[in-house]
């Protein structure tokens, strides 16, 4: 637990909260204080979903810590069930209740006994884990659960689809453009001749958990979420699982690739219908689907080559949009970042060599001021990057969560497969200054309004402007401005000076020429 104005991966109780909200008729019921109850406004708000969030608020009030929980979360179970008739209760607490130690086991086990409904508690430390790391585990734990049930009661079918299938692991709510990644993978799978068996957790229902050992393979877009769902069944009931992300060029058709191999060695005459039908189906895909690659010659793109760039997110988008940025569009990335800690040693493997350094934090500050010190074109990060580029005046595409509302677009923008690709080199394009359009409006005093920002990232700064200062700097075109004035103010830094005249400007300039 920390106390903390931004955390870029939330609390425990969230990750679960986002895995059962996702299925179909499933409820959850939070052991929670007053406070810790905001999820139902957020998934609501975000996803701009029509139907009440699943989610019930069993709070814990001075009348709860007096006479104990038991009897309250056991009454809220019992009356869900009842009014809801879901085919899955599933009890979590939050950070802050975790704090009373109760047996909520118990608890569990009493309302099962008078509840229709299957109830679980999510098996999740909520000291140790983030949200994400939550997610993946009650993800697990739920279809753990639900094949051995059907494993004891003889429903489990371990035969086979006759045609090749594969299920989707680890698109849920609250995801980034996780819906329409979704529908890409879906088209990108179809294509490839293979059914898609369930899609998990999003819009499906626990009993459809039945029929996930019906696939032949497992495919697993993100790593946050699914992929211990992924090694699970692959361990127990011997299913492979594909877990390359296909974003970006390179990284699609190396697992279309995987996929077609996991095939043919589970089925081994598919090989001589998969071997040149797979290299023809992602040549034509890139010649022609993807403009990503007619872009990345283009003289649009030559033009971004050797800008400098800050990538930061998730472990699986960063690390993806590094490659994308390196080997696909020639802008040189001079930090690439995670806040999954967690997964930090994947991310250096992943990224190394295509970036100057690497930077695994969840503390927004030190990104911020890494941003301040390099002063790259551009950023790709999530929301709070964004916040950060407006402040010191560099561009930013967002290409990870946390993000807010404008990031759940209502028309079609995936980023995984081809058509993601189109989007990726869309994003990345529109995210660098292109220069003339802020000099033109300083030229023909169109509708540029940017104020001079004189505030520098870190909070502690003592450096001022002096007004002789500002209005020079009001002077400078708009697409060079916020260089300027980060190089004015290192130079006063350096100098040990705390108020930046028109005087301080030039002797930088000069100290830089």
């Amino acid at each position: 637990m920390k106390l903390a104005y931004w955390m870029y991966a939330g609390p425990a109780h969230i990750g679960t909260l986002r895995v059962a909200s996702s299925f179909k008729n499933v409820h959850a019921i939070m052991h929670a204080p007053l406070g810790d109850d905001y999820f139902n406004v957020m998934r609501s708000m975000l996803e701009r979903e029509r139907d009440f969030t699943p989610v019930t608020a069993s709070i814990v009030d001075r009348h709860v810590l007096a006479r104990g929980s038991q009897e309250k979360v056991v009454e809220n179970i019992t009356r869900k069930d009842k009014e809801e008739k879901p085919d899955l209760i599933v009890l979590t607490p939050t950070c802050t209740s975790s704090i009373l130690q109760e047996d909520l086991q118990n608890f569990v086990n009493r309302a099962a006994l008078e509840s229709d409904s299957d109830v679980i508690l999510a098996d999740v430390n909520h000291y140790r884990v983030n949200e994400l790391q939550a997610a993946d585990r009650t993800l697990e734990q739920i279809i753990r659960f639900y094949l051995e049930k059907y494993k004891k009661q003889n429903q489990l079918s371990l035969e086979k689809t006759v045609k090749p299938s594969a299920n989707i692991l680890g698109i849920f709510t609250l995801g980034f453009h996780h819906q329409h990644d979704c529908r890409e993978l879906k088209r990108l799978l179809n294509d490839l001749g293979v059914e898609v068996n369930e899609v998990i957790p999003e819009g499906s229902s626990v009993t459809n958990l039945k029929n996930l050992t019906k696939a032949w393979f497992n495919l697993v877009p993100y790593r946050e979420v699914g992929l211990m769902s992924a090694i699970f069944l692959e361990k127990e009931y011997l299913m492979p699982y594909v877990a390359i992300t296909p974003m970006g060029i390179r990284e699609t058709a190396e697992c279309i690739r995987q996929i077609a191999k996991i095939l043919i060695n589970l089925n081994p005459s598919l090989s001589n219908l998969f071997s040149k039908r797979i290299e023809n189906y992602i040549e034509q895909q890139t010649r022609f689907i993807s403009q990503a690659t007619w872009f990345s010659r283009s003289i649009d793109c030559q033009n971004l080559t050797g800008k400098r760039a800050i990538v930061f997110g998730d472990a699986t988008h960063a690390a993806s949009m590094t490659k994308i940025l390196t080997q696909e569009m020639g802008i040189r990335v001079v930090c690439a970042g995670t806040y999954c800690k967690h997964d930090g040693d994947w991310f250096r493997d992943q990224v190394k060599g295509f970036c100057d350094q690497i930077l695994i934090t969840d503390d927004h500050t030190q990104v911020g001021d890494i941003i301040a010190k390099l002063e790259p074109a551009a950023i790709f990060g999530t929301q709070m990057e964004r916040h950060v580029g407006k402040r010191l005046d560099i561009p930013c595409g967002v290409i990870s969560a946390p993000v807010h509302i404008q990031n759940f677009p209502l028309g079609y923008r995936p980023f995984l497969g081809y058509e993601g690709t189109n989007q990726i080199a869309d994003l990345v394009y529109n995210s660098f200054s292109l220069g003339m359009e802020d000099h033109l409006l300083e030229i023909f005093g169109g509708h540029d309004t940017k104020e001079v920002i004189t505030k520098s990232l870190s909070t502690n700064s003592d450096l001022t402007w002096a007004s002789d200062g500002l209005a020079e700097l009001n002077r400078i075109p708009g697409f060079v401005r916020g260089k300027v004035k980060r190089n004015t103010e290192k130079f006063a830094r350096q100098n040990n000076l705390n108020l930046i005249t028109v005087e301080v400007m030039f002797a930088a300039k000069e100290a830089l020429s």
